[in-house]
């Protein structure tokens, strides 16, 4: 099964290859793909016939115990024959429906394929999770399917509409498997179904949400409204996705489930009321229909409404006329729609007011659309009439369900002669219609299709023995399956149907004006817009309320909403402990009593550097407090960090105002004061609650034996960086470069590759014979901004820096340190350099471009974790490497090293991005400006002289 699945893959990404190559024609062997998929169904028929399965297994994802489950029952095997043949079908009809010329032929014919691929894959998984998967899969390739004519608004707003309805049913259905999963144990089905299923709310629940995954899948009221619209699609697209394949798909769920769900409490109410009310809805609609597509639309949604109850009533019997129909339809609508298509192309119309005598020009035609709508109508011997029947026998406990079966089959007696009618009849009010010669390719397909409902209804007693075991999971059926059971009130039934959807054909004229009254007050395309404008009200008015421009308005919203809704249920709970520990010893006290004073002043403060110096003082407090409490990790990369931040907050406030604006007003001030206090209560209420709420031993208890065992050092911290926790540092990595891109890209265009003037700009400082200097920016630099002593101090100490900094690297592994706290150094070096001799310093410290050094840190990160994968089988797992130097005693190189460089490399990047942005572009800027306005000087000082 997976190798079928893996050929449609290939096919797929061949398509493009062959379509330019040998245009439609190259559906010819695309079609050999769900041919075997058909071929392969067939050979398994006689292990369905004895009531196996075919399963297949293959390991998937581990941590999630996720595997690609896959197994073949006979709903699986009719849905497989179906999917496989029908497709095939459909893609030998493109081969001359398409002209070579057509627009998006080669994106049409991958997506058709893929398609396919993916709907087989439904059918075939046992996984709910993997079924999900493909479940998804097929609403994005439906999506582009139905929007192939992109140019046209009417394509691009059906495949929008299927996409929205169809997906939010999918991720409705989603949560229904995952309660269903957690509370059965498992997300196999055939596990599910063979284990004792647990009651209560949350089963009901779980049902509930899968059955609105599956009806808005299958187009059932409420949820009717896509599939006549869908129609904008080209027609191969009909006749697969909405009559064989995609709207299948929650049919075939239904089907699956019913088994082991239809005795859940409101399963049957759910799926007989929306499936009567879809039936009789979907057929009145189809008798006001004058195109041939819409009215077998509408006919589709009517027999998908059918196809819900029977499969979903949840009786052997019902079941077994389920599969009938589900056979059946198949045939005779997937006909009918390729029908249509051969009418579009031959005589460019679908209009049935403007055909006429077509069926004398087409004979060959006609025939084919007789006996697929004859089918389609119940009339005998055909397989849609043996399936009528079965479904009036099965249900004929249930008498006002089978009320609404006669009516909504007398209605599709009905919309079936008015097919044929408006199609092929000869009318003398219309000219007549003169089509072209239809190509065999094009008519072959039909013809096989309509064929084949007339043989299998003769032949329907051979069709029991392979779809017998799905109806005797519910139970022993009463029925068989036979073209004749004698004189049955069944057959009763079918021959009123026959007779009253005659009648209401006949009455056509008379029943115009009914027809046209008789209406659901607001449509479900109607409702649709409705629903989707208003929500797009609402979101405008909401934005418009919240997004105003001002941050301070954000983020009291955003920390209101913290104080409220966490605090609120901190009072209600009270989860901390009864008895806390304030401090360990004395010494804690005093730093927290400096850094609460600090931020309270830093609160007051009216000049920005004194509030940003302020605020540093609580970093570099936070920092002592974790040297109190044993953390010299966290402690020395806090300590580095606030320098660094503390470096950029300067180079930002030389643009800022050097005070603060005398707003906000008093009362305001005292809002966002009491805002304040109440987000420091209710975060350290959290912290609390946390540190108390544990019940179950920190995971980070086995760090320190791994850190040894697994990552080969003893430095807990770092190891937990680049080993047991990797995954997170190579996120984190990732934020990173995209936070210096973006910090680049907004404050000046320049390149990021390297330190590049504009034109006729220097990258080195000038030379001067001056003699020797300590920096050769400092010469650059205006005397007001030099400093000798700080020249000096940086001269003697940057190389110590940078020295330091591979220490730390290096020691990393066993001792505090590591890439992190390196980069953070040589990052430091580097902005004393440009703060001792400026940009021109900073070129010379620092030769290459920042994005080169981040991107070079990624890839040496993401390459170790790729040679890991390549060495060890597993991404990112440390490797030790003894190096021979006895000498120096028993040294080793452990491969998570790497990993780190790329860490070290990244925060240098980072911070060189920072520097060259907020501090060499902003001094090119105010050197530009100074230019300008000394220019400006001269120039009216020439005017005055």
């Amino acid at each position: 099964m997976l190798v079928l699945l893996l050929l449609h893959l290939a096919a797929a990404l061949a398509a493009p290859l062959l379509v330019r190559r040998w245009g439609p024609r190259a559906c010819y062997p695309l079609a050999l793909a769900p041919a075997a998929a058909f071929g392969w169904a067939l050979t398994r028929t006689p292990t369905v016939r004895d009531g196996g399965a075919v399963v297949e297994t293959y390991h998937w994802i581990d941590q999630l115990d996720l595997d690609v489950a896959l197994r073949l029952t006979t709903l699986s095997w009719l849905m497989t024959l179906l999917v496989g043949g029908v497709g095939a079908l459909v893609l030998v009809y493109c081969g001359r429906y398409f002209a070579s010329d057509s627009a998006g032929l080669v994106r049409f014919v991958a997506v058709l394929v893929a398609f396919a691929g993916a709907m087989l894959g439904l059918v075939l998984a046992d996984d709910l999770l993997l079924l999900y998967v493909f479940w998804e899969l097929t609403t994005v390739f439906s999506y582009l399917l139905i929007g192939h004519s992109t140019e046209r608004r009417a394509s691009r707003w059906a495949a929008a509409q299927a996409l929205t309805v169809t997906t939010l049913g999918g991720l409705t259905m989603l949560v229904g498997f995952l309660i269903l999963g957690e509370h059965a144990g498992s997300y196999r089905w055939s596990e599910i179904a063979g284990a004792p299923l647990p009651g209560g709310a949350a089963l009901v629940v779980a049902v509930l949400l899968i059955l609105t995954g599956a009806l808005a899948k299958s187009a059932i009221v409420p949820f009717n409204s896509w599939l006549p619209v869908a129609m904008a699609a080209p027609t191969p697209v009909s006749a697969y996705l909405h009559a064989a394949a995609m709207v299948k798909a929650g049919i075939y769920l239904i089907g699956m489930l019913a088994p082991v769900l239809a005795d859940v409490g409101p399963w049957r109410p759910v799926v007989l009321t929306l499936g009567l009310v879809t039936m009789i809805a979907g057929g009145w609609a189809a008798l006001r229909q004058c195109d041939l597509k819409l009215l077998l639309a509408y006919g589709t949604v009517s027999q998908l409404g059918l196809l819900a109850v029977v499969l979903g009533a949840g009786s052997p019997d019902a079941a077994l006329a389920g599969v009938v129909m589900l056979l059946a339809h198949a045939l005779f609508k997937a006909a009918l729609f390729l029908v249509v298509g051969i009418i579009d192309h031959e005589v460019g119309t679908r209009d049935l007011r403007e055909l006429s005598g077509l069926g004398r020009r087409a004979p060959v035609l006609a025939a084919v659309a007789a006996l697929a709508a004859a089918s389609m109508a119940g009339v005998p011997p055909l397989i849609g009439f043996v399936g009528k029947e079965a479904v009036f026998a099965a249900l004929a406990e249930r008498p006002v369900v089978l009320a609404g079966l006669v009516v909504g089959t007398t209605l599709t007696v009905a919309y079936s002669i008015r097919f044929l009618w408006g199609a092929f009849a000869t009318r003398p009010d219309v000219e007549p219609t003169e089509p072209d010669p239809v190509p065999v390719p094009m008519l072959l397909p039909p013809a096989l299709l309509a064929v084949g409902g007339l043989v299998a209804g003769p032949a329907v007693a051979g069709l029991e023995g392979p779809l017998r075991p799905y109806a005797e999971l519910f139970g022993a059926p009463h029925e068989h399956l036979a073209l004749w059971h004698g004189l049955t009130p069944a057959l009763g039934l079918s021959a009123v149907a026959l007779a009253g959807g005659y009648v209401l054909h006949a009455v056509r004229g008379p029943l115009a004006p009914a027809l046209a009254r008789l209406r659901a007050p607001v449509g479900g395309n109607q409702g649709y817009e409705w629903v989707t404008h208003r929500f797009d009200r609402l979101a405008i008015e909401v934005t418009g309320a919240t997004q105003r421009g001002s941050l301070p308005q954000y983020l009291g919203a955003m920390l209101l909403a913290l104080v409220l809704v966490p605090g609120a249920t901190l009072l209600a709970a009270r989860p901390w402990r009864e008895r806390i520990a304030l401090w360990d010893s004395p010494l804690q006290l005093v730093v927290t009593l400096v850094v609460a004073v600090a931020a309270l002043l830093a609160v007051r403060a009216r000049r920005r550097l004194t509030a940003m110096l302020l605020v540093g003082v609580t970093g570099y407090g936070t920092a002592m407090l974790f040297v109190l409490y044993g953390a010299p990790d966290l402690a020395l990369t806090q300590f580095l960090v606030e320098t660094a931040t503390i470096a950029v907050f300067v180079l930002v406030l030389r643009r800022l105002p050097e005070r603060f604006s005398a707003r906000p007003l008093r009362r305001s001030r005292w809002a966002r004061r009491l805002v304040g206090v109440g987000v420091g209560v209710v975060l350290a209420g959290l912290a609390l609650a946390a540190a108390g709420a544990r019940t179950a031993a920190p995971i980070s208890l086995a760090f320190p034996d791994l850190a040894v065992v697994e990552g080969y050092g003893r430095n807990v911290v770092n190891v937990t960086l680049v080993d047991i926790r990797a995954w997170d540092t190579m996120g984190e990595l990732a934020v990173l470069v995209v936070a210096a891109t973006g910090v680049a890209s907004l404050i000046f265009e320049r390149s990021r590759t390297g330190p590049r003037p504009r034109r006729g700009e220097p990258t080195r400082a000038p030379r001067r014979d001056t003699g020797p200097v300590w920096l050769s920016g400092g010469p650059t630099l205006h005397e007001r901004r030099r400093s000798i002593v700080f020249e000096v101090v940086t001269r003697l100490i940057f190389h110590t820096m940078v020295l330091f900094s591979f220490f730390l690297l290096f020691s990393g592994h066993n001792a505090p340190g590591g890439g992190f706290a390196g980069g953070l150094v040589t990052s430091l070096a580097l902005t004393l350099r440009y703060l001792a001799g400026g940009r021109y310093e900073l070129a010379e410290g620092a030769p290459v471009g920042a994005g080169t050094v981040l991107g070079a840190g990624l890839a040496i990160s993401v390459g170790g974790g790729v040679v890991s994968l390549l060495t060890t089988g597993d991404v990112l797992e440390s490797t030790k490497v003894n190096l021979p130097l006895p000498w120096l005693g028993e040294p080793y190189l452990v491969t998570s090293l790497f990993f780190d460089v790329g860490v070290y490399l990244v925060v240098v990047g980072l911070v060189l991005d920072i520097l060259r942005s907020l501090g060499a572009e902003v001094d090119r800027h105010i050197e530009a400006a100074g230019r300008s306005e000394r220019g400006l000087v001269v120039e009216r000082e020439g005017e005055s002289g």
